[in-house]
């Protein structure tokens, strides 16, 4: 029997919006490098190589920061591990207006990723605090669409703000944003939804019912961030997650230049079709999120059976990166970069949500840091493989051949790697209000 509630308020869908918001902004600014790529590869003599390193210069530091990040936002809260590293970031953003050549523009890019790291972990952290376990990957798949929508309006956007104003002045401008969201998420957001002013009793209960995990100003772990290693689950996610990664950074690093140099494209045009793939993404998101929950809530297949059905189908979309090469017109190259951005996508809303399904208590940040840092090494490979891959064959079809068969490895991964979606519980944790032990006894009678 469904338990009704009142007249609810409805903030933590404000905090949604800005959960959203800075992860829009998160991949604006990202986005920023690769549609100035043409630009700065001929105003600063840079070669095709170095420029791959200089992509992937972010991605180290985004990637090794990822668990200190997640760890940070679970012991001291994600009010200021959200808040910080935003106006970091931003200025970070800013400051590449300035840059002179190779070396200031990888430390800058290696700066943006200080600051980057802490978006993600904060969000599934966030997401496991404020709303009920069945609104979780719809939750998980409106935050992370927000990338999708910064990568599609950035793009077309950006290359006419550098088409108008240069390339250093846009920098400065697309920087500024992210300051003014740090001081209104200072201002508004609280820890809990008990401790903000202006939610209602009956949101909190709505919430609060709809929890396996209960959160409150506890904020003790049953173990330290390296024994989630210990647990084939996190292995599984690490690994699954790395193979969408790779072949989704493709989509923010070297389309621009596959679009322009493979397909003939002039920059106004590339800008409008390198967001098409975005688009797609970000639509087919937000609807894997919402239809798997609903999934989910009919009862019709289980927790684990519903994680697995998106990841498994969304992966197998995302092997017609492989395919685009092979298209006899743009037209077909464009629908098939079109599906394979949309099935990273879709695996990408139950990706976010493993965390809170998997967690141990109050390390739903660490453990969307353990899997962030892990999977972001594909960010920091591809670029770099991808780079010298086209340097060394003058063609993008090794580089797209050898993404779609990373993306069958991560079919491998999630079908026989990845076992039941449960929260990983110390051997002194409750459940239901009795101890694990116990509770495991009463389950097998």
């Amino acid at each position: 029997m469904t338990e009704s509630f009142g007249k609810k308020t409805n903030i933590c869908w404000i905090v949604t919006g800005l959960m959203w918001a800075a992860i829009a902004i998160n991949y604006i600014d990202r986005t920023v490098l690769s549609a100035a790529t043409p630009h700065l590869i001929k105003d600063l003599n840079l070669p095709l190589d170095r420029m791959g390193i200089i992509m992937s210069a972010f991605f180290w530091t985004y990637a090794l920061l990822q668990i200190p990040s997640g760890w940070f936002a679970d012991k001291f809260g994600q009010k200021i591990g959200l808040g910080v590293p935003v106006a970091w970031w931003s200025l970070a953003t800013a400051a590449t207006g300035l840059a002179a050549g190779f070396f200031s523009l990888f430390g800058l890019r290696a700066a943006l990723g200080i600051g980057e790291a802490g978006a993600y972990p904060c969000n599934a952290g966030i997401a496991s605090k404020w709303f009920p376990d069945h609104e979780r990957a719809t939750i998980s798949g409106l935050f992370d669409s927000a990338s999708k929508f910064g990568g599609a309006v950035a793009m077309p956007l950006i290359v006419w703000l550098i088409y108008r104003f240069g390339w250093r002045l846009t920098f400065v401008v697309v920087g500024a944003t992210g300051v003014f969201w740090a001081a209104f998420w200072w201002w508004f957001y609280t820890e809990t939804p008990e401790a903000h002013r202006r939610i209602n009793a009956d949101e909190t209960r709505y919430i609060r019912d709809g929890q396996s995990q209960k959160h409150g100003t506890d904020h003790s772990r049953p173990m330290r961030w390296y024994e989630l290693f210990r647990y084939r689950n996190i292995v599984a996610m690490c690994v699954g997650f790395f193979t969408i990664n790779y072949i989704s950074y493709f989509f923010i690093t070297w389309l621009p230049e596959y679009l322009v140099k493979e397909e003939g494209m002039g920059l106004l045009t590339m800008g409008f079709v390198a967001s098409l793939p975005l688009l797609s993404g970000l639509i087919f998101e937000i609807l894997a999120g919402w239809l798997s929950d609903r999934v989910l809530q009919s009862g019709r297949l289980s927790l684990t059976a519903t994680r697995k059905l998106f990841l498994i189908t969304g992966l197998s979309m995302a092997l017609c990166i492989g395919l685009a090469p092979l298209a006899h017109s743009v037209m077909l190259t464009v629908v098939l970069l079109c599906v394979a951005k949309a099935g990273t996508t879709a695996a990408a809303s139950q990706v976010w949500a493993l965390p809170g399904d998997v967690a141990p208590k109050n390390m739903a940040s660490t453990v969307a840091g353990v899997q962030n840092m892990v999977s972001n090494f594909g960010g920091v490979l591809g670029p770099i493989i991808t780079g010298f891959i086209v340097a060394k064959t003058g063609s993008f079809r090794g580089a797209l051949s050898f993404s779609a068969a990373l993306g069958v490895l991560g079919i491998v991964n999630y079908a026989f790697l990845l076992t039941k979606v449960e929260p990983i519980r110390g051997a002194g944790d409750e459940v239901d209000g009795l101890p694990r032990e116990l509770m495991t006894r009463r389950n097998q009678q």
